[in-house]
């Protein structure tokens, strides 16, 4: 038979990131400063990362050597991404101050 209380996890999961994205909208509308609202949206990110990586992808129950692995290819990705980005997002800003 099915027991519904295994989900109950995941229901709480689902449930924290659904309120996690519900404060990074709630950032765009709410005054405060963007140094403030930048900090939250990028700490409210890593915990939904991590969230979903230890959860939904079960990476709790395995050991350390392959949760850093996949921790460090995705955070290896994430830097290459930005570096290939940054150079055109700076020559955006300096032709649009121009």
């Amino acid at each position: 038979m099915h027991n519904p209380m295994r989900y109950r996890s995941y229901w709480i999961s689902w449930s924290a990131l659904l309120a996690l994205t519900v404060v990074m909208l709630a950032t765009e509308t709410v005054p405060m400063y963007h140094t403030i609202a930048l900090a939250l949206l990028l700490v409210a990110m890593v915990v939904k990362a991590t969230v979903i990586t230890a959860w939904f992808m079960h990476l709790r129950f395995e050991r350390a050597a392959l949760v850093v692995s996949v921790v460090g290819a995705t955070v290896l990705t994430a830097v290459v991404l930005f570096g290939l980005i940054v150079p055109d997002g700076m020559a955006v800003l300096r032709h649009t101050t121009q």
